[in-house]
């Protein structure tokens, strides 16, 4: 009975009821468009600042006229170099014959550090950056000095993990190292036709890894154009080994040496180095890191004795 008084019920209503619904049905189609317009706005403004973000930082190095040497390309018979008009930052330091910049350069070279000893180096630099690290996106490790960076703050290594760094870096890590650097001292020496006796190690000389974690503090900033001869004092050649890819293992990070006609920018390889005369000539910085991890290993070498520093060892 039940059952049958609502049938009597739905049938005696049906032109009412299909009234409700085709109401409804208007209802929820007028729903759909005006309830779409809060998405649709959010939409349009998200792209909005997208474009803008992108135009943003394309307009940071929207002026560079030339990429040096791509990540794609292999330079492995002679270093390419760029010669530059040097700057007159070196006449305020004293001058060293045979070693003071008297032609600058910039170049970049694959054939002096193979890709397997790229890897090997980078996978020391994570071991001992595990220890801790920065609480930014730029961390440091100094083998000579022994300064990592630990938080906003920095320690050495040696003393505070004392005997755990036995645990973490081997002889063969520091013999590596060594024979890395004695290389990379070489094709400087050559490249510049210097005696690669009277130029020196210098600090700091340090593995650096960078990501996209924001700026803590102002060490974490590696990206302000700056000029290693100003910055540093000592320093009158730098070079760079990278040990990580551009495009595969992080984006972003190129370096870009910063010219007044436009910007000439090198793109990281694993086992690529990348060096030059360290006076404003060679302004330059490091883009920002958008994606993944970069790792590099800065040489820096010097031509005055007393700023000399020796291949880390075991402690």
């Amino acid at each position: 009975m039940a059952l049958l008084r609502i049938r009597n019920a739905k049938g005696s209503n049906s032109t009412e009821i299909e009234k409700k619904i085709k109401r409804g049905n208007a209802l929820r189609q007028g729903s759909v468009w005006r309830g779409s317009r809060w998405p649709l706005a959010w939409l349009l403004f998200t792209l909005s600042v997208c474009w803008l973000t992108w135009f943003y930082v394309s307009s940071l190095d929207s002026d560079v006229t030339e990429t040096l040497v791509s990540r794609g390309e292999l330079v492995s018979s002679q270093p390419r170099v760029y010669a530059v008009q040097c700057s007159e930052d070196y006449d305020n330091y004293k001058r060293y014959a045979g070693c003071t910049p008297q032609t600058c350069r910039r170049a970049v070279t694959d054939g002096v550090v193979t890709r397997e000893e790229a890897q090997l180096l980078r996978r020391l630099a994570e071991r001992g950056l595990a220890l801790a690290g920065s609480e930014g996106g730029a961390s440091i490790l100094d083998l000579h000095s022994g300064a990592l960076s630990m938080g906003k703050q920095f320690v050495n290594i040696y003393r505070y993990f004392g005997d755990q760094v036995g645990e973490v870096f081997t002889e063969e890590d520091f013999q590596l190292y060594r024979a890395v650097r004695e290389r990379i001292q070489a094709v400087v020496a050559e490249t510049f036709g210097l005696d690669v006796t009277l130029m020196y190690l210098t600090k700091p000389t340090f593995f650096s890894r960078i990501n996209s974690t924001a700026a803590k503090t102002q060490h974490d900033e590696y990206w302000h154009p700056h000029v290693d001869k100003v910055t540093y004092g000592s320093f009158d050649y730098t070079s760079l080994l990278y040990l990580s890819d551009y495009g595969t293992d992080f984006t972003g990070g190129r370096f870009i040496f910063m010219d007044q006609n436009g910007n000439r920018t090198v793109e990281p390889r694993a086992g690529r180095v990348s060096f030059f005369s360290s006076g404003s000539e060679n302004l330059h910085r490091v883009e920002r890191v958008t994606w993944g991890t970069r790792y590099s290993l800065t040489v820096s070498f010097t031509c005055d004795p007393e700023h000399a520093i020796a291949d880390p060892s075991l402690p």
